[in-house]
C-alpha cells in the first residue's frame, strides 16, 4: 500500500482566500480568533495541495478552489472534489506553523500527527502513557532523550486515535505505541500502535529537527513518499505566527 504525504508552512499560504471553497471560506469568516483561523487556512492548504499533486492535477486556483475538506459526522476530513468524495483518503495535522497531510487510495485509514521535540513532564507520562511506555520513557539516557521518546509515543498514539476516528474523545492508555527493532528505511523507523480490544495499527515515524511525525495506518504500508522532495519540513523551524497578527484579545 502507497502513502504520500506533504507539509507546507505558514507563509507558503496565499493571503487571499480565493482558493477556498463558498463553505471553507464561511467557516473562516465565522471563526473569531486568529489562531484558528490562520491554522484552518494552512491544513487547507496543505490538504488541497497534497490531493491535486497525489490525483496528477494543476496546482492553479482553480483546482484548489474545487477541492473541498468537508468534515465527516466523527470530525475526520472528508475531501471533496467538484462535490463528490475525493479518490483518495487522507489524514490531516498542524503545529507551530507547520502541517503535513498524508495521502493515499480510498479505502485505508490514516492517521498522522506532527509534534515538537519539547519538555513533557513525569506527570504528563504518568497520566497520559500506559506502563509499557513509561517503561521505555524512563530507560532514556538524557533528558534530550527522553523528551524525544515522551513526544515521540504521544505523537504516534495521536496519528492511531485518528485511524480508529476517535480523535482524543479515547483514553489515550487505551492505546500502547510499540517500536519493532527493524532497520531505518529511508529515514523512516517502524512504529506499532495495539489497541485494548486487540487490534494493531503498523506506522513509520521519523524526526526532522524539532518536529517528530508519525503516520499510522489500518494496513501495513511502506515508508511515506513526499509529494515534493525535499519536503518544506525538512528545514522547518518552529514558529507561532498568529502571536504577531492577533489583536489584543486574539478576536478579529
Amino acid at each position: 500500500m502507497s502513502v504520500a504525504w506533504h507539509s507546507q508552512g505558514m507563509t507558503n499560504v496565499p493571503p487571499d482566500d480565493g482558493w477556498l471553497s463558498p463553505r471553507e471560506a464561511a467557516w473562516v469568516a465565522r471563526m473569531p480568533f486568529e489562531k484558528r483561523r490562520s491554522e484552518f487556512r494552512m491544513g487547507r492548504w496543505t490538504a488541497k495541495s497534497a490531493i491535486a499533486l497525489f490525483l496528477g492535477r494543476s496546482l492553479a486556483p482553480e483546482t484548489f478552489h474545487a477541492i473541498e475538506i468537508d468534515r465527516a459526522p466523527d470530525g475526520a476530513p472528508a475531501p471533496m472534489v467538484e462535490g463528490e468524495p475525493a479518490p483518495a483518503s487522507i489524514s490531516m495535522t498542524d503545529r507551530a506553523d507547520q502541517a503535513v497531510c498524508v495521502v493515499s487510495q480510498p479505502g485505508l485509514g490514516l492517521g498522522v500527527d506532527l509534534e515538537l521535540v519539547e519538555p513533557r513532564t513525569d506527570a504528563f507520562v504518568a497520566d497520559y502513557l500506559t506502563e509499557a511506555e513509561r517503561r521505555l520513557v524512563g530507560e532514556s539516557s538524557d533528558r534530550e532523550e527522553h523528551d524525544l521518546r515522551a513526544n515521540l509515543i504521544w505523537c504516534g498514539k495521536e496519528s492511531a486515535l485518528k485511524v480508529l476516528r476517535t480523535g482524543l474523545r479515547r483514553d489515550t492508555r487505551s492505546v500502547e505505541v510499540s517500536f519493532p527493532d527493524t532497520p531505518r528505511v529511508e529515514g523512516w523507523s517502524a512504529m506499532t500502535v495495539r489497541a485494548a480490544e486487540g487490534s494493531e495499527y503498523p506506522g513509520w515515524w521519523r524526526r526532522y529537527g524539532d518536529f517528530v511525525l508519525t503516520v499510522a495506518a489500518t494496513e501495513s504500508f511502506s515508508p511515506p513518499r513526499p509529494l515534493v522532495d525535499p519536503p518544506g519540513l525538512e528545514t522547518a523551524v518552529p514558529a507561532h505566527a498568529w502571536l504577531t497578527r492577533a489583536p489584543q484579545g486574539g478576536a478579529r
